[in-house]
């Protein structure tokens, strides 16, 4: 006869004491969910590469109150490698403060990306500095581990395309956003709020480092927000710049116009206007990070991109041209011309 102890059979006992179940498990080796352990719960390890950015701790606070929902566990940011630029003095000297945030937060500091992709199952590129995104992100397609790249995905547009080449080549999920994508009412403008969106005009802050093709910097924020009220389909780009602002052009394949400020003196923010057939909304305020990271949170669990690459390179694309109008003395420039020049040096 059979001893009770090597019964096995999963019991759902909501309605149990917590000493009642302890009997049940020790008597009939029952296992009740009730009692299971905290550190039980399936986790999903999250690491961060790159510690120059005040996106780290914050992004890390988000992620780690989380707990498991319909759509799978909780997440965990367990680990971080800190570096990171090296050259950029804003960026690098932001590491040492970051660091010691992220370790009262409880997080392991690790010596290399290797390090890191050992102890988690998704990875954060938080890196402040685009030129090292191709070498870091590269590292962590070879692991196949679902990556989010915080912006700009990279310095150039080579660069960038070769991001998302080698994530196609290796199978490794991956996107990219600004946190403005997910801001304030943009979705809800891409989604039908003012109808049929014939035109927006978006602005946001647009400090410049010369390391990286211009509006890449920061002014990737105000075009993220046009491009989620417009939608892909930008076939050129007109811009005027001076030393303290820039209006940039596109116009879309289908005949509407979008434009993007880029503001580097006076009163800043991040705002705009949508036409619609069916009305004209202003676009809301920016409104902290958590939504964005509740979609990184939904992507690491589903592996689901929830930003297509297409749209993402011509974000990238329209932003390129737009230096390149520049460099030209404000001439149109094709998004076309400028992603054929750029996949013949990104080969």
């Amino acid at each position: 006869m059979p001893q009770r102890k090597n019964l096995s059979l999963l019991l759902f006992c909501p309605n149990y004491s917590s000493a009642a179940c302890l009997f049940l498990i020790s008597f009939f080796g029952v296992i009740c969910c009730k009692c299971q352990a905290a550190d039980e719960v399936p986790t999903i390890r999250v690491g961060i590469i790159g510690l120059d950015t005040s996106h780290a701790a914050a992004f890390t606070k988000e992620l780690n109150k989380s707990e498991a929902t319909d759509l799978g566990p909780r997440l965990r940011v367990v680990a971080a490698y800190p570096f990171g630029s090296r050259d950029i003095e804003s960026s690098a000297s932001r590491i040492p403060a970051i660091t010691a945030e992220m370790k009262a937060l409880g997080v392991e500091i690790v010596d290399s990306v290797a390090d890191l992709l050992k102890r988690v199952d998704c990875v954060l590129l938080e890196t402040n500095d685009g030129k090292l995104h191709l070498q870091q992100a590269t590292e962590v397609f070879a692991s196949k581990k679902p990556v989010f790249i915080d912006k700009p995905v990279a310095a150039s547009l080579p660069d960038v395309l070769a991001i998302f080449q080698a994530a196609k080549e290796s199978g490794t999920p991956m996107f990219s956003s600004s946190s403005l994508r997910y801001g304030g009412n943009v979705q809800a403008i891409r989604n039908g709020l003012v109808g049929k969106v014939l035109g927006c005009d978006a602005f946001s802050p647009c400090s410049l480092e010369p390391s990286h093709s211009d509006l890449y910097w920061y002014g990737i924020h105000g075009v993220e927000s046009l491009f989620t009220c417009m939608g892909p389909g930008c076939e050129s780009v007109t811009r005027v710049s001076t030393e303290n602002f820039d209006v940039v052009t596109g116009k879309w394949s289908d005949g509407r116009i979008g434009t993007f400020r880029g503001i580097r003196t006076g009163t800043s923010g991040y705002g705009g206007t949508a036409f619609g057939d069916k009305g004209i909304v202003a676009l809301e305020k920016f409104q902290g990070y958590k939504p964005l990271v509740l979609v990184i949170s939904d992507f690491f669990r589903t592996k689901q991109v929830p930003v297509a690459a297409e749209e993402t390179i011509e974000i990238y694309a329209f932003m390129e041209a737009a230096a390149e109008s520049k460099r030209q003395g404000g001439i149109p420039i094709s998004l076309e011309s400028v992603i054929a020049k750029s996949q013949k040096i990104a080969k």
